[in-house]
């Protein structure tokens, strides 16, 4: 199981920006999938999204500004962030593992991507 995430870049405040994960290896209904970012100053990585048993989870940090889809003839989960804020800047990383369950911890997941920056700005 591989992913790679796409899609970053810069934004300015109340902008949009849209984030690929591509899974290979293992399709997605197999998958339990985590966007999580890192933050400029903290080590830690913090749960963005993550598609869940009972569906889609957010932070609160993020909850009514982002939005997950996927698409499986592609294999890929789109992370839609919107009315994007400074704070929201930082590397954003795709995770995965096989199974379905609900996983809101980056400990949980064994498959990263590279990561993506996103950085919002004016």
């Amino acid at each position: 199981l591989e992913v790679a995430e796409s899609g970053g870049g810069l934004v300015q405040p109340g902008g949009s920006l849209k984030l690929t994960c591509q899974a290979s290896g293992v399709t997605m209904e197999h998958l339990s999938i985590g966007w999580f970012r890192q933050v400029p100053g903290k080590e830690d990585k913090e749960v963005v999204c993550i598609s869940g048993h009972d569906g889609p989870f957010c932070g609160d940090s993020v909850k009514g500004r982002f939005t997950m889809s996927s698409d499986t003839a592609k294999n890929t989960l789109t992370l839609e962030m919107s009315s994007l804020k400074p704070e929201d800047t930082g590397v954003y990383f795709c995770a995965a593992r096989v199974g379905i369950g609900t996983f809101r911890y980056a400990n949980e997941y064994p498959s990263w991507g590279q990561g993506t920056q996103v950085t919002v700005s004016s």
